[in-house]
This record gives structure tokens, C-alpha cells and sequence, in this order.
């Protein structure tokens, strides 16, 4: 990740998770988009949802509420996914991943005066996927670190991803040859 854009970033894409306000910098923010059928991949982690098919791109969809521990998204009209291109590994290229949320609010500007560090929770608390608190409208926002919380499962889940929606399209091409 470019140290540059960590500590110039202060601009926010705000989301809602289970009426929970998070933002993630918009620098991670490829595109919004309203959920699309997904295809199901057997034997994934329960928070991966499936894949959308992108422009051809075969890109995983997380069901960011499951993987941040909170109850599932809930599909409603508001519901979104946002395509964030996260760093896996320092030496790989960016990855694409969708990311499933209750609903996308807007771009803010924090001023880094209005950012809080992490707040102490104890000591057995993982909290390294949140870059901060920002003040927002007398509410805080979860800053998330989005290639932390997407990456923690590592390049081999995504490659699994990947390889298995990739083999289910040829699956379903061979069962449903285009007329």
C-alpha cells in the first residue's frame, strides 16, 4: 500500500452494517454496484456469499456483516456491493473483492483532527483492522482498514475462489450452451 495515500487519505466512503456506521478510504473504492445473482462456491467460509461476474472478471463477494462477526446482511433495496481493491500480500498486485453492506451512505472529508485512534479494549482484542474513530454529525464512524478485515484469510482463499467459480461457469456452460 502506497504510505502516501494512508496518511494524505481523508476522504471516506461511509456505509451502514447492522445499523453500525463504518467508512473505508475512497482510494479502495473501485465502483458501487446493486446486488447481482451471485453464483455459490461449495465449501467456502460461510461470510464468502459467492461470486458476481465482472465485466468477465470472476470477483468474491463477503458478506462484510458475517466477516466482522455481526449478523448477515440482509438484503433489502438499499443493500450494495462494493468493489474494493485490497492488497493481499505487499509483493502481489491488487485483488478485486465485493464487499455485500446493508446500505452505502456517502463521500465524507475527515479532517484528521476529527480521527480518534482505536480505542484500548483489553489486551486479548484484535483490533488492527480498525484505523480509527472519525467524528462525523455527532456519531463516530468505524474506520476500517479493508485490507486488513478482507485479507486476513489469505491469497489461497482467493485463488480457491477464483479456481472453483471458474470451474462451476464451465460447469454450468457445458450443462446450458448459449442457444
Amino acid at each position: 500500500m502506497d504510505k502516501q495515500n494512508e496518511t494524505v487519505s481523508s476522504q471516506y466512503l461511509s456505509f451502514t452494517l447492522r445499523d453500525e456506521d463504518f467508512a473505508v478510504e475512497i482510494f479502495k473504492v473501485r465502483e458501487v454496484l446493486d446486488v447481482a445473482t451471485l453464483t455459490k462456491i461449495p465449501r467456502m467460509p460461510s461470510y464468502l456469499c459467492g461470486v458476481i461476474n465482472l465485466r468477465g472478471n470472476v470477483v468474491p463477494v463477503v458478506d462484510l456483516g458475517l466477516k466482522l462477526g455481526m449478523e448477515p446482511v440482509k438484503k433489502t433495496i438499499s443493500t450494495c456491493i462494493m468493489i474494493m481493491e485490497i492488497v493481499v500480500e505487499a509483493e502481489t498486485a491488487p485483488v478485486l473483492m465485493g464487499v455485500l453492506t446493508d446500505a452505502v451512505q456517502a463521500v465524507l472529508e475527515l479532517d484528521p483532527a476529527n480521527v480518534e485512534s482505536v480505542p484500548r479494549m483489553g489486551t486479548n482484542l484484535n483490533t488492527d483492522f480498525i484505523k480509527g474513530m472519525g467524528r462525523h454529525e455527532e456519531k463516530f464512524l468505524i474506520l476500517l482498514d479493508i485490507d486488513k478485515v478482507l485479507a486476513s484469510e489469505g491469497e489461497a482463499t482467493l485463488r480457491d475462489v477464483q479456481s472453483g467459480a471458474l470451474a462451476t461457469q464451465a460447469q454450468e456452460a457445458e450443462e446450458h450452451p448459449a442457444a
